[in-house]
């Protein structure tokens, strides 16, 4: 038997629960590994009465037995790593043997924030609806090839790198007219950097090569959304990342031949934030519902998120790209008490009905086509056990899996680890 790294991400755009059940799968695991991204993840863990926001971190952090990997693809700001662990810290979390960083993994720099920050407020109404975390700029630095890692905080040349890198930053900045403060900001950015001297660096695409062989159990652990992806999602207003599965093998360093399973995450509606087309969203007191029955607001952000219907040709575009092989699909109890619920089977596409995502999904050119399902009054959140879900809800699952060809193993009804019902 090859031993093989399970992949787990979102299908929809972004915030579909992926915390949630990487923290459920994890006790399956010896490791977790982050693969692409950075602090504009928000990972929410709901566990013991307390609630768990995780933005870098892998959310297997609350095991015991689980190694957590922040892998190559990930960018980070050390000043919100520093909180990050801060706050794990105080709940008796032992972050430091627990968790390894990637020596190749980017950093972000205050000066990328204020690039992010000036370049979004160009753009004025056409704003892609960035975080400001300054992720992009770092992604643009690494394929440019200017970019400052972790493995540079242990030689010489690092505040020359620094220096340097600040330089170009300044000369763009130039551009805008915009103010900014970079001294500031650079002091705590320091601090947070001997902080990391304290953490485990290593050289991860070996470490993770070497347990898969030895038969650990490897879990890639994605953030955002397929749709958000930078090759194939809603582009221009996607992330600076490969968010799809194949993004687990350049941003962690694992052969193709060694990924296994691949984990879907959607929620039973759909969501995003920012801007950018969104085929079935509810602009409308329908919409406002299931956000405020949701709490459909970024963990990161704080910003309300766009709510609409299920849309089956997106997921199933995204369930193609990944190669899923199992569906879980998470808050199907904020569909309680709707009388009926649309889904989206189909596009109008300048005049013609497909059942495919196409390139363009401007609403100018495409209108959803949704079917109505009868919905379930239950309340699901004290349900624990698939044989008492209502019958209507069952239904809405297996019409899913017949139109995306992928089973549902799992359905989330409330935001604990334990309100986790199995499926097969």
């Amino acid at each position: 038997m090859i031993n093989k790294a399970d992949v787990l991400l979102g299908l929809q755009w972004g915030d579909e629960g992926k915390g949630k059940i990487v923290d459920v799968l994890t006790p399956n695991y010896d490791i977790i590994a982050r693969f692409q991204g950075g602090p504009n993840a928000g990972h929410t863990l709901e566990f013991n009465g307390i609630k768990h926001v995780l933005h870098t971190i892998p959310s297997g952090i609350f095991h015991p037995t689980a190694i957590n990997v922040i892998g190559n693809g990930v960018v980070i700001d050390p000043v919100i790593f520093k909180k990050e662990i801060d706050a794990l810290l105080k709940l008796g979390v032992d972050v430091k043997s627990k968790l390894l960083i990637s020596t190749r993994a980017h950093l972000i720099l205050p000066s990328h924030r204020l690039i992010d920050a000036a370049s979004e407020a160009a753009k004025g109404k056409n704003k892609i609806g960035s975080t400001l975390k300054g992720i992009g700029p770092t992604y643009m630095d690494k394929t440019g090839r200017n970019g400052l890692r972790i493995g540079d905080i242990e030689t010489n040349e690092f505040k020359d790198k620094y220096d340097t890198l600040v330089e170009k930053h300044k000369q763009i900045l130039s551009f805008y007219n915009y103010e900014y403060n970079l001294q500031e900001l650079e002091p705590s950015w320091f601090e947070a950097i001997e902080f990391l001297k304290q953490l485990q660096f290593s050289e991860t695409e070996h470490y993770i090569n070497s347990a898969i062989k030895d038969g650990k159990r490897v879990l890639a652990e994605g953030a955002q959304g397929s749709l958000l992806d930078v090759d194939f999602g809603s582009y221009p207003f996607v992330t600076s990342s490969n968010t799809i599965c194949a993004g687990a093998c350049n941003g962690l360093g694992i052969p193709p031949n060694k990924i296994g399973n691949v984990i879907g995450i959607f929620k039973a509606y759909c969501t995003r934030v920012g801007s950018g087309p969104f085929p079935t969203e509810l602009d409308n007191e329908m919409g406002e519902k299931i956000r405020q029955i949701g709490k459909e607001f970024g963990s990161t952000t704080g910003r309300p998120r766009r709510t609409g219907w299920l849309d089956i040709p997106a997921l199933k575009y995204a369930v193609m790209i990944n190669g899923v092989t199992e569906l879980m699909m998470m808050k199907a109890d904020v569909l309680s008490n709707f009388e009926n619920i649309e889904v989206c089977t189909h596009y109008n596409y300048n005049g013609k009905v497909i059942d495919y995502l196409p390139y363009n999904i401007d609403p100018s050119y495409l209108k959803p086509i949704t079917v109505s399902l009868k919905g379930w009054a239950e309340d699901l959140t004290a349900i624990d056990n698939k044989s008492k879900l209502p019958q209507t809800l069952l239904e809405y699952i297996q019409f899913i899996e017949k139109l995306v060809e992928i089973p549902i193993s799992i359905v989330s009804v409330g935001p604990d680890r334990t309100q986790t019902i199995r499926m097969k």
